[in-house]
């Protein structure tokens, strides 16, 4: 039983008035079992809901009847759209409003939907970062929260992996992004040096540990009429894939070696051994064409997977891994090569 399906079902009871059980199940995306099964809950919990038959009938609320979120401030409403995000809230300097905002909400709810809502909100916790990896330091993080927010212009220092390697851009924030434990911002760039001083009209994104320093301007900017920050986001991530790999490589991997591959390889490269691995022979071997980023990319990728993968092809690629483990094999000496370990 979802509580914030509740809220959503009284929600849309209080604002149309009076809905059918088929308009609720519509709405929300599920059974119109469902729809009555959380109709009669709401009842349970004590919120007056009534059936009207007849044409044109359906349920609605004892006239008068209202929930209320009161005492909100702006910054705990804000923080109400990431009462489940503890962590990220924390991050945008969010947390306070967040632990008020949750027990406001809790208090306005009725009995038995406060017990639900608490009963959920004790079984998930989000831990946003990637294993093996620490949390990365944003200091300008909350900068930009302001600046996206009362959409006024922002002058940064940042370092990016081209050269040149440093610098200084006017950006306009259009939101910020949360990926796997790392934030991005997604702004128009306006080059400090160019000669026009004109902003660009296409939106860009930039890793925030990345931003050296920042400074709000006195700039006030308006977001592009239309702009969805979860389209563009969908769209970056698309443009970055296709972007990404650079050539393909063919591989030999043992049952071991594909076993590993999951925690070793990005899941495109996976997806792509399913899909072309050949019959596997009497040793176990199947042969595969992968996607690849680069030659030293793939190199330190593959060689993750030891004795259990070689490359094929291209030639360059075979010759990278061949001189890695020369070298490696130089540098711990001929009689740690003698015998592999997988020999003994």
């Amino acid at each position: 039983m979802s509580a914030g399906r509740l809220l959503s079902v009284l929600l849309l009871l209080q604002s149309r008035g009076r809905v059918s059980a088929r308009a609720l199940a519509d709405e929300l995306g599920v059974s119109v079992r469902t729809a009555y099964r959380d109709l009669a809950r709401l009842q349970a919990a004590g919120v007056p809901v009534y059936a009207e038959t007849g044409r044109g009938g359906g349920y609605r609320l004892v006239d008068g009847y209202r929930t209320r979120l009161t005492g909100l401030s702006e910054g705990e409403a804000r923080a109400l759209f990431l009462a489940g995000l503890p962590g990220p809230a924390a991050d945008l300097g969010l947390a306070a409003e967040v632990t008020a905002a949750r027990l406001k909400l809790l208090a306005a709810l009725p009995a038995g939907l406060r017990e639900e809502a608490a009963r959920t909100a004790a079984v998930f916790h989000l831990d946003a970062p990637g294993w093996y990896r620490e949390p990365e330091p944003t200091p300008c993080l909350a900068l930009f929260v302001d600046a996206v927010l009362t959409r006024r212009a922002v002058d940064v220092r940042y370092r990016r992996w081209r050269a040149p390697q440093e610098v200084r851009r006017r950006l306009r924030p259009y939101g910020l992004v949360l990926k796997s434990g790392t934030w991005y911002l997604v702004a128009a760039a306006r080059d400090g040096t160019a000669k026009d001083g004109t902003a660009s009209d296409r939106a860009a994104t930039y890793r925030v540990t990345q931003v050296l320093d920042a400074v709000l301007s006195d700039e006030r900017f308006d977001r592009p009429p239309g702009f969805d920050l979860g389209a563009y986001w969908a769209s970056y991530l698309e443009d970055f894939r296709s972007r990404r790999y650079t050539g393909t490589a063919t591989v030999r991997l043992s049952p071991r070696g594909r076993r590993r591959l999951p925690d070793n390889v990005p899941p495109e490269v996976v997806r792509a051994v399913d899909a072309t691995a050949t019959a596997a022979g009497e040793d176990g071997w199947v042969e595969a064409v992968i996607p690849i980023e680069s030659t030293e990319h793939a190199c330190g990728e593959l060689l993750r997977l030891g004795v259990d993968v070689e490359v094929v092809a291209p030639a360059e690629l075979r010759r990278a891994m061949a001189d890695t483990v020369g070298v490696l094999a130089r540098a711990y000496g001929a009689d740690a090569w003698k015998m592999s370990p997988w020999d003994s």
